[in-house]
């Protein structure tokens, strides 16, 4: 179901774009071959008051649907922004029309407008073709990051290979857990547990796992804070400070990384 809401999300790309150069083709038309307008009054309160509840509507589709990381429903909120926008440039080539009766002027403002309505829906596409290749998601890595950096446990001693896919608000996060070489696998387990607990408080029910554990190297031992541990060969020194750049990294850190 995931993927359909991405494919569908770039269908309503791909008809938002195709509504910004159907506005090209009748602004270029009305160019050469000027229509007269007739009850601007009356036209230009209708088309404003269309203008206000698209805006309304599509701007709290686009909001819920970010919250909720929901392509359809922001696609969905851009479509009506990006009919919102057209029709902001018609009101603005209407009123330059009337106050400087150059014909050309409301061509000129949609084209303007036509541009942004194309360029909206080529960020709608991107999103959606992201999606559909299981392509990161280096928004949501960056919450991650600052999840583990909040709640870091001691016997987290490196975190790395994050990978994060966004499958249309529910998550699929990839890494590399690296604890004491030495424990066994029931300890090696628990504090795998800490580790997903900690995710599952943050994204509730939004979330899926397959993490690794590594065990650590002595040139870690710089980065352990586990006090008393039986085995280290260097005093632990400080904390490796997780980033997006570092997280994404297929090798363990050591204090060399900071």
């Amino acid at each position: 179901m995931a993927k359909w809401s991405f494919f569908s999300s770039a269908i309503e790309g791909i008809l938002i774009i195709i509504a910004g150069i159907i506005i090209i083709y009748e602004a270029t038309d009305n160019l050469f071959h000027p229509h007269e307008l007739k009850k601007l009054d009356f036209g230009i309160i209708l088309i404003g008051s269309t203008a206000l509840i698209n805006y309304a509507v599509g701007h709290y589709c686009y909001v819920k649907g970010k919250n909720e990381n929901s392509p359809i429903l922001m696609s969905g909120g851009s479509h009506l922004k990006s009919d919102t926008y057209s029709t902001l440039g018609l009101l603005l080539g209407i009123g330059l029309l009337m106050f400087t009766k150059l014909a050309w002027i409301d061509s000129v403002a949609a084209y303007i407008f036509a541009a942004i309505i194309i360029f909206t829906g080529y960020k709608i596409i991107r999103r959606s073709v992201a999606g559909i290749m299981d392509e990161s998601d280096e928004s949501i890595i960056q919450d991650i990051v600052q999840v583990l950096n909040q709640n870091r446990n001691v016997h987290w001693i490196d975190v790395h290979n994050m990978r994060v896919i966004n499958y249309a608000g529910f998550f699929h996060i990839d890494c590399h857990l690296t604890v004491p070489y030495y424990i066994n696998v029931n300890e090696a387990h628990d504090i795998l547990d800490s580790l997903t607990a900690t995710f599952q408080k943050h994204f509730k029910d939004r979330v899926e796992f397959f993490i690794h554990v590594d065990g650590c190297l002595f040139s870690q031992c710089s980065i352990c804070a586990i006090a008393n541990c039986p085995l280290r060969k260097a005093a632990f020194q400080q904390h490796i400070e997780w980033t997006v750049a570092n997280i994404l990294s297929n090798q363990k850190h050591t204090l060399g990384d900071s």
